[in-house]
């Protein structure tokens, strides 16, 4: 279903971005990475290039294209050049994001403002323009990586700034939904347990939360059963990666468990 289908995914240079820009090229898809990693950093791991040729040894095409998505023209061009590559887009996924953990005294504006860019103004503009391609599809699909929605306090009062970022992510989903619906397929993807990714490890808790964390390719499984579906039968979902691999029959996750004598760490928005 996925073979020669387009794929372009927002920071696809490491982490869960990559881990399914891998589990779709196993399909035989073409994968655009749109990130703005060029260089090695000994914090942030892999490049675009590095990915794509991770991507290229999984069975795909794949297209590694230098962008920052807070930016129009970078966003355009992109899009542009994934087309002339490709001839159209497919599927998108919003993976790119920033995250600060800080309440409002300890948010400086700049990272308020790099998030919001991001997070919310990047998604909204990047679908924006993929979107007339997106529509010419035969199975177009909008993927989110954001949480579900839950009015709690709690996950607002500890770090307002990143949770506003991510819970307009989801919003997102839920307008896109409504406005393609029976058109395009817009779903979000969260992970129950925290991901061994770059930002678990600098950011919420170095080696101990990466022990008690899963891979990314539990999210990147999910994404690829997701995908199975069309407009009809699947849109509008707040999807859980446990929660979809149960639907397809999957309840042993222990393989993709970092430690798996570690306990697991519940995901932070869950």
């Amino acid at each position: 279903m996925l073979k020669n289908k387009t794929v372009f995914i927002t920071g696809g240079s490491r982490g869960i971005g990559k881990a399914i820009g891998i589990r779709l090229a196993q399909e035989g898809a073409n994968i655009v990475i749109a990130a703005k990693t060029v260089e090695e950093n000994p914090r942030l791991p892999g490049t675009i290039y590095t990915a794509a040729l991770e991507i290229e040894a999984a069975g795909g095409k794949a297209l590694p294209l230098q962008v920052d998505i807070r930016f129009e023209d970078q966003v355009a061009g992109a899009i542009a050049k994934t087309v002339e590559t490709f001839g159209g887009i497919d599927l998108l996924i919003h993976n790119a994001s920033a995250i600060q953990l800080t309440d409002t005294p300890n948010t400086e504006m700049k990272r308020y403002d790099l998030m919001h860019q991001i997070n919310v103004r990047g998604s909204f503009m990047v679908t924006k323009y993929a979107l007339p391609h997106l529509k010419k599809s035969t199975h177009p699909h909008i993927l989110v990586l954001s949480p579900p929605i839950n009015m709690d306090p709690r996950w607002f009062g500890q770090h307002l700034a990143y949770t506003l970022s991510k819970y307009n992510m989801s919003m997102c989903v839920l307008g896109w939904a409504e406005e393609f619906k029976n058109k395009i397929a817009v779903n979000a993807l969260w992970p129950k347990t925290t991901i061994a990714t770059a930002a678990v490890q600098n950011i919420l808790g170095g080696d101990q939360m990466m022990r008690m964390s899963r891979k990314p390719e539990i999210v990147a499984e999910a994404a690829y059963y997701i995908f199975q579906h069309t407009a009809a039968t699947c849109s509008g979902r707040f999807c859980i990666d446990e929660d979809i691999l149960n639907e397809a029959g999957i309840f042993d996750f222990s393989g993709y468990a970092v430690d798996p004598a570690s306990p697991l760490m519940p995901d932070l928005f869950l």
